[in-house]
Order: C-alpha cells, then sequence, then structure tokens
C-alpha cells in the first residue's frame, strides 16, 4: 500500500509501516510541512497514497470526501498520547487493512474499534 504519514506521526510510525511492507513517504520528506490541508489531500489524492495523520480535519467528508481520496486513515491514540499509544494505533490500522482496503473510505482508528465511513461517488 501506498502511504503517506503527516507530519504529527513520528519515525518510529514511519520504521513501523515500512518494515511491514508499505511504500512510506512523509510529509516532511516532500517538504509539505505546514502545507493546507487541502493541499495535503490534494498531493495524496494525485499521488493515490492513503494518508494517515492525527489530524481531525480530515474527518470533514464534505470537504475531504473520502471518495476522493486514495483514503483517508485519522489516528486517534489513547489519552494522553503517548509513542506507544500512537504505535498500537498505527497497527490497529494494519491489521485491518489486511482484510480491508481503505481506499475511498474515511477509517477513524480508536483504542479497540475502527470507525468506516465509505465514500459514495466515484473517484
Amino acid at each position: 500500500m501506498k502511504i503517506k504519514l503527516d507530519e504529527n506521526i513520528g519515525r518510529r510510525g514511519l520504521s513501523l509501516l515500512k518494515e511491514a511492507g508499505h511504500d512510506v513517504m512523509t510529509v516532511v520528506e516532500q517538504m509539505l510541512g505546514g502545507a493546507s490541508d487541502v493541499k495535503l489531500f490534494n498531493v495524496c489524492a494525485e499521488e493515490e497514497r492513503v494518508l494517515v495523520t492525527l489530524d481531525h480535519d480530515f474527518g470533514q467528508v464534505l470537504r475531504f470526501p473520502p471518495e476522493k481520496s486514495a483514503g483517508l486513515v485519522i489516528l486517534e491514540p489513547s489519552e494522553p498520547v503517548t509513542r506507544q499509544s500512537l504505535l498500537d494505533r498505527l497497527r490497529d490500522f494494519l491489521t485491518l487493512s489486511e482484510t480491508q482496503s481503505p481506499v475511498g473510505a474515511l477509517w477513524i482508528v480508536e483504542p479497540g474499534r475502527v470507525r468506516v465511513h465509505e465514500g459514495h461517488g466515484s473517484n
């Protein structure tokens, strides 16, 4: 799977996803740090990369329609946010992605569950 990690996810997350065999780029690597959410959404759609982020703004399905994306994944680590809770949510994402594709959907990965919003319409 092609994934883009938002700037709010650290190097350990990058390592975890790469070790799982995924093609991962980061916002920082592509000099997109501080880019608007709209620009980041569009870049990910053009590159056909699933965006993995902590930014809840991407959950606004009217503003960021999942069906126009390669997938949006919002991680919700337990409070307080720790490196371990972040890695746990990434592992939950990876587990679900083994049986389901995030393409065209919004996944909100929370402790103990994943909420899936399927996009409507066509890419």
